[in-house]
């Protein structure tokens, strides 16, 4: 969904996991590496992750923002932790994986914001009381959040149509949640062959914006 924004993929044969460095970059954004190699953690975050600040909208985040304002789309799920889908106007986002742009204490549990992530110096510290300061980000070995997973699955649910955007349907849990949909009609928009494709009513093949943008044409 974000990679027409300029944030790259995970999977992609460009895309972070194709990427060199010290460690897999798996193993960089897991829970026991956060607490063991916390300043190695935020020097790969900052470069890798925080991209997206500098990044916006394309059209399939404000086509999304556009059919929700018309009342023709109930709810986004979505993997990305770039908050793309609220900045482009989006209210109902079930941010699976977390977002960039919260941020707490571990300590306090004060709130920063991602810029003040960025803007520190090695490992961000709590103004307050010293502590490290940890992304809303789902790491590796961490469970997700169990309101917004109960949210997406209670959208899904109801959903009389599932458009499936932009995902490899490859990542567990998320990829599993194509299971508790019941509605009339499951459409697939990826840029790639999917083995979900026999499962779906319409599978459109390209990028997630050029398809998305078309549906302004009236």
């Amino acid at each position: 969904m974000s990679t027409e924004s300029g944030i790259p993929d995970f999977r992609s044969p460009n895309g972070l996991y194709a990427q060199k460095s010290a460690y897999p970059p798996e193993q960089m954004l897991s829970h026991e590496f956060f607490f063991e190699h916390t300043r190695e953690f935020f020097d790969f975050y900052r470069s890798a992750i925080l991209c997206c600040l500098d990044c916006l909208p394309n059209a399939a985040h404000k086509q999304c923002a556009r059919w929700e304002r018309e009342g023709l789309l109930d709810a986004v799920v979505t993997q990305n932790i770039d908050g793309l889908h609220t900045a482009a106007g989006s209210r109902k986002v079930f941010e699976l994986h977390g977002s960039v742009m919260r941020n707490h204490c571990v300590g306090c549990g004060k709130s920063y914001d991602a810029r003040y992530i960025r803007a520190a110096d090695g490992i961000p510290r709590c103004d307050a009381c010293g502590e490290i300061v940890k992304p809303d980000v789902v790491l590796y070995g961490e469970p997700l959040d169990d309101a917004t997973l109960e949210g997406a699955v209670s959208a899904i649910a109801r959903a009389k149509t599932l458009v499936v955007a932009g995902t490899s349907l490859s990542v567990y849990p998320a990829a599993g949640l194509i299971d508790f949909f019941r509605g009339d009609a499951l459409v697939l928009i990826n840029r790639d062959r999917l083995a979900a494709e026999s499962r779906a009513d319409l599978v459109i093949r390209g990028k997630v914006g050029e398809v998305l943008a078309q549906c302004n044409a009236d």
